[in-house]
């Protein structure tokens, strides 16, 4: 149904395409998304995997349409983690016009000086962007970005293979499931599941709190099958688990492609999360990546979006056109009682940011393929050769002196 659903949708908006473009140009006096035709202008856009509409299925090609729109070639790549952008842009490894992190990391960008103030004069679309998503905690002044979507976190699981109801995040740690579990295979996600199981707040404020989050992941490791990102698409969708944490919005598509999937968020609580276009700072075409910014924001674009990625859209102009059984999805748009149970990540100090991740670096090389023993064993076997060796020179002394 969703699949037809979005064929139609695709149609529709592949024929209004033309009067959308026209009307950014001839109704909007104060903004033109011709003026950078001929120029050679070239974007960098850096996002999340399967985050955009892309043009297949017969959806919208997004990028494709604001090239041909504004004339201004995009170089698209995709990550799987906040973590990984971050430390690639920190590098300097690369040059990027857009980003769209999520709202604990752009707090952190921001506080490090790594994003650039945008120019809302060249973003008027702004103002369709629901008051509700606006100066939050991670960029309370509205300087540094522009909410894309939103969501929460829950659990996907294969109804054919989990028993009962799925409405705790105690199941991730049943061992009646063991090695048909997934988990998360970022720090944040990861111990901010442990900490609600745990009934703590997923912003830990001590390393006391740390080492009790990390403790609970040590006991998930038995039954975990793989720490993953992107990968929970293919294992999920063809049976190969039973269970994943996973965003609200990528649920959806693997509910689409693989019926046999439900998704439930637990009752001890989840996060609420922000993602949100940025301009790292000594971008060469600010300007230009403003005009992205805003275009991503026209109504038949983030409708197009939405509808397409799954995940729930700020734009409140294009909320009212959304497909019924989109708008009325308790994954997409879930209950105020299930939102007033969440809770979102906040831009930790400094020093909880690095125990966290030397508690997750732990954790991940003392798990992979059951190695933790290795060392030891190897330390003792190294000794063992060691006092072999002196041993068969002593011997070897001792006929000598025969």
């Amino acid at each position: 149904m969703k699949k037809m659903i979005s064929t139609l949708l695709a149609l529709l908006l592949t024929a209004m395409l033309p009067m959308v473009s026209a009307a950014a140009a001839d109704t909007k006096s104060d903004y033109d998304y011709t003026r950078f035709k001929g120029a050679g202008v070239t974007l960098n856009v850096y996002n999340w995997g399967l985050y955009i509409s892309d043009g297949s299925d017969g959806a919208a090609d997004v990028v494709k349409d604001f090239e041909e729109l504004t004339g201004i070639k995009v170089n698209y790549t995709t990550y799987d983690t906040n973590e990984s952008m971050y430390a690639k842009i920190k590098s300097g490894g690369a040059d990027y016009d857009v980003i769209i992190p999520s709202d604990y990391m752009i707090g952190k960008m921001a506080q490090e000086g790594m994003l650039a103030e945008l120019n809302f004069d060249n973003i008027p679309n702004y103002k369709m962007i629901g008051d509700q998503y606006k100066g939050l905690a991670y960029d309370s002044n509205e300087k540094y970005s522009v909410p894309y979507t939103w969501g929460v976190v829950g659990v996907v699981y294969n109804t054919t293979m989990v028993d009962g109801e799925v409405d705790s995040w105690d199941i991730l740690w049943d061992a009646a499931y063991s090695g048909n579990v997934l988990m998360f295979n970022n720090s944040r996600d990861a111990f901010a599941i442990a900490a609600k199981k745990l009934g703590l707040s997923l912003n830990p404020s001590s390393q006391k709190e740390i080492d009790e989050i990390a403790a609970e992941l040590k006991k998930q490791k038995p039954i975990v099958q793989a720490y993953v990102m992107d990968e929970i698409f293919d294992k999920m969708t063809g049976g190969e688990a039973a269970l994943a944490p996973y965003y609200a919005g990528d649920a959806i598509t693997m509910i689409e492609d693989n019926p046999d999937l439900a998704f439930a968020i637990p009752k001890e609580g989840t996060n609420y999360f922000v993602d949100a276009m940025c301009i790292p700072k000594g971008s060469a075409n600010k300007e230009a990546a403003e005009m992205f910014i805003n275009y991503m924001c026209e109504t038949e674009v983030a409708l197009a979006n939405c509808e397409f990625i799954g995940y729930s859209t700020p734009q409140a102009e294009a909320v009212k056109l959304l497909p019924e059984e989109l708008a009325n999805s308790p994954i997409m748009y879930p209950s105020e009682e299930v939102l007033e149970n969440t809770e979102v990540f906040e831009v930790l100090p400094e020093e909880i940011n690095t125990a966290m991740d030397a508690a997750w670096s732990s954790m991940k090389a003392h798990e992979e393929g059951g190695s933790g023993w290795i060392i030891p064993v190897l330390m003792l076997l190294a000794v063992a050769v060691i006092i072999l060796s002196i041993w068969r020179k002593n011997v070897r002394k001792k006929r000598d002196d025969y």
